[in-house]
Parts: C-alpha cells; structure tokens; sequence
C-alpha cells in the first residue's frame, strides 16, 4: 500500500453539473484535497454529496469543471481507469462468489493471476480481520464483516483514491462505531487519499481529517472538524452541525473581532460575525446548548424553566424566554447537578464571551 506521502492528491476544479432536466446537483464545487486525508461529504439528503462521488468515481461526467487526481486530469478516463475504489452502501457483494473470490474480483478483471490474487486476497482478509473467512459466502457473513469484505475488495485493486457512500447507514450504532474506528484505522494504514459520504454529523467529525458541508449543491464550508463546529461560517452550518439554539437581536455595536448585541429575550451578548453586520442591523444569534451556563448576576438573559431531561451523562433544561423563544441549556450530569422543576425563574448566559455566533437575518 502506498503511504501518505505516495498518496495521490484530488482536485475538485470548479465542479457544477445539471441533470437532463435542468435541475442543478451540485454548483461550482472546489475542493483540494492532499495526499492521504480522510474528507467526509456532509450534508442533508440531496444535497449533492452522491453526485459529487459518482462525478470522481467516472459514474457521471460533470457539466462542467474539472476532476484531477494527482497531476493528471481525469475527466475523460472511463471508471475502470481512475484507479478509484468504491465501496457501496449496500456493499455489493457477489452472493455466488465466495469472500476470497470477492476480494480477488478487480484483480480478476485486470488480468492477474489466480495464484497472485488468491494471495492478495488473503493479505488483505488478514488486514481486516477475517484471514479464516475466506472460503465463506457473504450470506454467511454479518453485516459489519460484509463491510469490511467491501473494503478489502476496494483496497485490492490499490485505488489512488478511496470512496465511501455512506459505508455505515446499515449498522446499528454500536458497530457503526466499531466500524468507524477500523475503517480509519485501515486507512492510515494503507495512506490512501479518501472520501467518505455521510449525513451523520458524528461520523463526519470523529473520522474526518477536514468537512467539506454541502447544502442543496452548494459548499458552505470546508474545513477540519474544529473550525467546522466552532467557527461555522453559515447559518447552515452552525444550526446543521451540532446542536445550536437560534434567538433574534439587534446590533449594538462592533469592533475589529466581536459585535455586541441586544437581545428580544432580554439582555446582551457578545458573540463573533462571520458575516459583516453594522450597528442597527437585526441578526440571528446561535448559542450551543453546553455553552451555556446558569448566572446568579445580572448578566444573560432570564426566563423559567419549561423542562428538564436527563440524558445518561448530561442533562438538558429547556428554558422559556420571556420572549417565547425556547432556549436548551445542556450540563454535564454529575452526582450534584440538580434537576430544576418547571417553573423555575432562572438566568442564563454564555460560559464566555465570544462562543455565540450572529448572522445577518
């Protein structure tokens, strides 16, 4: 397997592409993408996450743009010459091939011999786990170990690049993170350059070494796993990734890093723009539910507590703002942390300034 500093790079060069009905799937995508990084696809269904690994794997051709892997543009290559691997959701497993001769299969159609790929084969059953399965049908297999039978069979034919679509929606959640954790850890192993589609925000940001989050065709953000969730640059991306609450306001005032605003709930804030707003512009405030913290002083904002949810090792309290608005508030669950009755008056603020994001509505 090559290591990461063999691993080919991949550029997306202003990608856009139309179906034959007009429709727009994905709209000017640019994503450079080194040798050897895991990127994941983020993003609601139809947002062009699919699209936009069929367009690499040779599926599609793109309207326009450019696909290039390495220094060399593709775009005219058919599938079978991108040296691309593929592993599909539903895995796609030949039922009448035993797990050996699944694995072999690419090595098979690039005219490899028998004595070479069963050897092949055998490394990379060994790589994941299931050397003593080989002689198996996949019938006979659970579905995390068809998964993995998936990617060896992708890794067999040595792909420049790696393409996941959605590899774990079919496991329950507890092999999901199993899988999760060999999957990367095969990866690293092999240092090939990979994409991962998913709509599951944990996924992207436990597995992924930068996000790219796609909302109906467009990117709204590209970035690691950090800036994605703690600097969002959209208001999609801040309410999509994580949990955020959303309050209205006005601006009071800016400076060269934080704007200041008054809140309909009551009171004022200081939060960080990605956007450029000015004083008197009305915005949107999103707060994440465990920057919050309950205030004795007179800071925040007050409002009385409409529920409360514990949550294994966090509890939730949901909060009424005197402007309707409801607000979550969510803390570690330890042996002293109380449950508030419903009721209850009680104030609220940030842990610290500047962990409140505002967008211009």
């Amino acid at each position: 397997m090559a290591s990461v500093s063999e691993a080919k790079s991949l550029v997306l060069d202003r990608i856009t592409h139309r179906f034959a009905s007009g429709t727009m799937a994905v709209s000017d995508i640019n994503l450079d993408v080194k040798g050897g990084e895991i990127i994941a696809l983020l993003g609601p269904s139809g947002c062009g996450k699919t699209t936009l690994l069929r367009i690499i794997a040779g599926f599609i051709g793109q309207s326009e743009g450019r696909v290039i892997i390495g220094n060399n543009v593709v775009d005219a290559l058919p599938p079978n010459r991108r040296a691309v691997g593929i592993v599909f959701q539903n895995y796609a497993l030949f039922p009448h091939l035993s797990i050996n001769e699944n694995v072999g299969y690419g090595l098979a159609a690039r005219g490899v011999g028998q004595a070479a790929r069963n050897a092949e084969a055998q490394r990379l059953l060994d790589m994941v786990q299931l050397g003593q399965f080989g002689e198996r049908l996949p019938r006979q297999l659970s579905g995390g170990q068809q998964q993995r039978v998936a990617l060896a069979r992708a890794l067999a034919i040595k792909p420049s690049i790696l393409l996941l679509d959605e590899p774990f929606a079919a496991l329950d959640k507890n092999l999901r993170l199993d899988m999760q954790i060999e999957v990367k850890r095969l990866q690293r192993m092999a240092g090939i350059t990979t994409l991962i589609v998913t709509h599951d925000q944990e996924e992207a940001l436990s597995m992924a070494d930068r996000v790219a989050v796609l909302s109906h065709g467009h990117l709204e953000q590209f970035g690691t796993p950090s800036e994605i969730y703690d600097q969002p640059q959209t208001l999609f991306v801040n309410t999509f990734v994580g949990t955020a609450n959303k309050m209205k306001g006005v601006v009071l005032a800016t400076d060269a890093s934080n704007v200041r605003v008054g809140l309909e709930a009551g009171g004022e804030i200081i939060a960080r723009a990605p956007k450029t707003v000015r004083a008197s512009d009305e915005v949107t405030v999103c707060l994440r539910p465990e920057h919050l913290t309950f205030v004795s002083d007179g800071s925040g904002f007050a409002g009385e507590i409409g529920m409360a949810l514990p949550l294994g090792a966090t509890v939730v309290h949901e909060i009424k703002a005197k402007d309707g608005s409801s607000i979550k508030i969510s803390q570690a669950r330890t042996g002293g942390t109380p449950l508030r009755e419903a009721g209850t008056p009680v104030r609220v603020a940030p842990l610290a300034p500047g962990l409140a994001t505002v967008f211009p509505q």
